[in-house]
């Protein structure tokens, strides 16, 4: 865009850096027990830092399950080379694997996961755009949140503490984590840093075959639907190779899951008597990176002095 400044920064951000420099006032959205674990560890607020990034999302890409005419058109292939993902619909009324598209593969609602992929990685680059503008190494007790605005727009944001260390060198580029203050600092005390905040996405796709027709049927009773089933564990566990796989990518050691993986279930009419159900599945993780010599053990506080009450 030709009125973005050369951090990426939409015109409101800079100018708001610039009241904030200008001020001198550092905003924070810690709590007292956060900041006390920073300052701890050596690390000072440089102030609140936010990153906004609002997104038209039209076409999602459904290009259907592969059911035409009541006869099921395979094999297909998966976004994990043929792995996750993967399946075969065999003759009329055959039964149908799931389809998982995540960031980057080629069929289904994979322009909807890219859609969304793109929105959290735009918002959190501005959130450590601005970091950096500031000073600062790294943010603090980042929160996520997306909200859906009129025809099809959506808001991503992240909100966070910019932090910058008090002594020793400063990072080129800073590091996100979502976990507070306190957490933080039991994490540099046990040998371990936040390297960054990764969100994994996923959207499987099923048809509703004969057999989870049966289940779902009003008189079938408390009975498990296998295809909805296996929709659901195929979904969770592309979100997880997701996650293993940007891990590798980024070079970390471990991820840290602050929040539970959601999951949200669809039904799809997508022509007469063929419908499918959609899942999508999702985790935001903040990667860790270990350092010092592995096996050694943490260094340990000084244990405070208790003072008996007896006499």
């Amino acid at each position: 865009m030709s009125d973005m400044s050369r951090q990426g920064l939409p015109p409101a951000a800079v100018a708001r850096i610039e009241r904030a420099r200008a001020s001198g006032v550092r905003t924070s959205l810690l709590a007292v027990p956060a900041q006390a674990g920073l300052d701890a560890v050596g690390l000072t607020v440089v102030g609140e830092v936010m990153g906004c990034l609002v997104e038209h999302i039209g076409w999602q890409g459904y290009a259907g399950c592969g059911w035409v005419g009541g006869v099921g058109m395979g094999p297909f292939s998966g976004p994990y080379g043929g792995g996750i993902g993967s399946g075969y619909a065999s003759g009329y009324g055959g039964r149908f694997e799931t389809m998982v598209a995540a960031p980057g593969s080629n069929y289904g609602f994979a322009p909807y996961v890219d859609a969304l992929d793109a929105g959290w990685r735009g918002a959190i680059g501005r959130m450590l755009a601005e970091c950096a503008a500031l000073g600062g190494d790294g943010v603090v007790g980042v929160r996520l949140s997306e909200r859906h605005l009129d025809a099809g727009n959506r808001e991503f944001l992240a909100l966070g503490t910019a932090v910058r260390a008090r002594d020793g060198g400063h990072l080129r580029r800073p590091f996100a984590t979502t976990l507070d203050g306190q957490d933080v600092a039991k994490l540099l005390h046990s040998q371990w840093v936040p390297a960054g905040i990764v969100v994994a996405l996923t959207v499987g796709i099923r048809h509703d075959d004969y057999q989870t027709r049966q289940a779902t049927f009003l008189g079938a009773g408390n009975v498990e639907v296998p295809g909805f089933t296996d929709l659901v564990g195929h979904t969770r566990d592309g979100v997880r190779q997701l996650l293993s796989r940007r891990c590798a990518e980024a070079g970390a050691d471990g991820a840290i899951l602050t929040t539970p993986m959601w999951l949200s279930v669809h039904e799809l009419e997508v022509a007469e008597g063929h419908t499918d159900h959609a899942a999508e599945a999702g985790v935001v993780a903040t990667l860790v990176c270990h350092f010092g010599r592995r096996g050694t053990a943490p260094a340990r506080s000084r244990a405070l002095t208790i003072l008996p009450l007896r006499g």
